[in-house]
């Protein structure tokens, strides 16, 4: 398998030097990250060097390939993060991983376009939480990075202006699942205005192994710009077998999110803020996929332009119920044209307890 996809990989770098209809893109990021623990007052280092290549190409007239794999090298705190991947080569000095991250076609018609393979499939307008997005769950710590992608197909259908709807499949999430149990089918519309954009979204995931009836996903998603930016984000989730317990509450299947952006200074100075209601068997909640256990949490941030270069943001994300609280400090600087050098700094801490310092140095090169 390993060397399936490292053949993959030179082969659509050797195809893309004889074809000018591929074209390939990407990011190469070099990164050095230390750790001070409070509590075991010990210092972590860690190293990696990571690569996201694109592919794309024409096919004749109608159709799209896209393609995208990761290329990982790493050592220390970033190869122990990567424990659960499979490595390639023997792990001496660092360890090494190749990850499919897309593989997909896209079809084009005059008002319909076919979908399928491993792709993103994204909902929501909120910019930090995201409940509707259960398929790609976002992580509020890392808001820049790809997120992970889904095996399944999908149908989209324009039959006016600024009006779409989508009617889409995703495999189950075990992969050895060959009966279709846990496979999820689903239907979305989004309609744009000047100033404002509205979706609403409805999806049903087949009786499986967590599921005897199968669970039911209803929500919606409105963004507006008047002056301030505005988002509301709700997926609601309904497991009949869940819901005939009776310690579990109608308002734990709500995932909901409420944003708000503004720029001052002619827009060197941006500010964001968006709440999450996680309830306790909700899209966003942990046990369901998702990134939190508790129920309320709260994202403030600030970005500040300095330059066409230079730029800084700080952002505050907060679990209001166990009073956890973690800055984040992101300075970014244009070297040149196409390498940005970032200096990230964040530390969790409580009311009672300081938990350490994470920093982050990182080149970006963008080709």
């Amino acid at each position: 398998m390993k060397k399936t996809i490292t053949f993959i990989v030179f082969a659509l770098f050797i195809i893309s030097g004889l074809t000018a209809q591929m074209t390939v893109s990407g990011i190469l990021d070099s990164t050095v990250s230390m750790i001070a623990d409070t509590d075991s007052q010990d210092f972590s280092f860690g190293f990696e060097e990571f690569a996201n290549l694109r592919f794309q190409s024409r096919l004749r007239e109608g159709g799209t390939f896209f393609g995208a794999v990761n290329l990982i090298a790493a050592s220390g705190i970033f190869a122990a993060a990567m424990a659960g991947m499979p490595s390639v080569g023997s792990p001496e000095n660092f360890v090494a991983a190749i990850e499919l991250e897309r593989l997909h076609f896209r079809l084009r018609g005059e008002h319909l376009d076919f979908d399928g393979g491993l792709m993103r499939l994204p909902f929501g307008y909120g910019q930090v939480f995201g409940p509707s997005d259960f398929l790609n769950p976002r992580n509020p710590f890392m808001l820049s990075a790809r997120p992970r992608g889904i095996l399944g197909g999908s149908v989209t259908w324009f039959p006016i202006d600024e009006l779409k709807l989508l009617g889409f499949f995703a495999a189950p999430r075990n992969p050895f699942s060959y009966g279709g149990e846990g496979a999820l089918f689903g239907i979305s519309a989004d309609r744009h205005w000047d100033k404002t954009s509205l979706q609403a979204l409805y999806t049903f995931e087949a009786p499986g192994d967590d599921t005897f009836y199968g669970i039911h996903r209803v929500g919606f998603s409105l963004k507006t710009d008047i002056e301030i930016g505005f988002s509301i984000e709700t997926l609601y989730t309904y497991d009949h077998e869940i819901r005939i317990d009776d310690d579990v509450h109608i308002i734990d299947g709500l995932s909901f999110s409420l944003g708000a952006d503004y720029s001052f200074f002619e827009g060197n100075l941006i500010i964001l803020a968006e709440y999450l209601f996680n309830g306790n068997e909700s899209s966003t909640a942990l046990q369901y996929g998702g990134n939190y256990k508790n129920n309320h949490y709260l994202y403030t941030g600030f970005t500040w332009r300095f330059n066409d270069f230079t730029n800084m943001n700080a952002a505050f994300i907060s679990d209001l119920d166990d009073y956890l609280f973690t800055p984040i400090i992101t300075l970014n600087h244009e070297l040149f044209q196409g390498v940005v050098f970032t200096i990230s700094v964040q530390s969790p801490f409580d009311s009672d307890y300081f938990y350490g310092v994470n920093c982050t140095a990182r080149v970006r090169l963008r080709f």
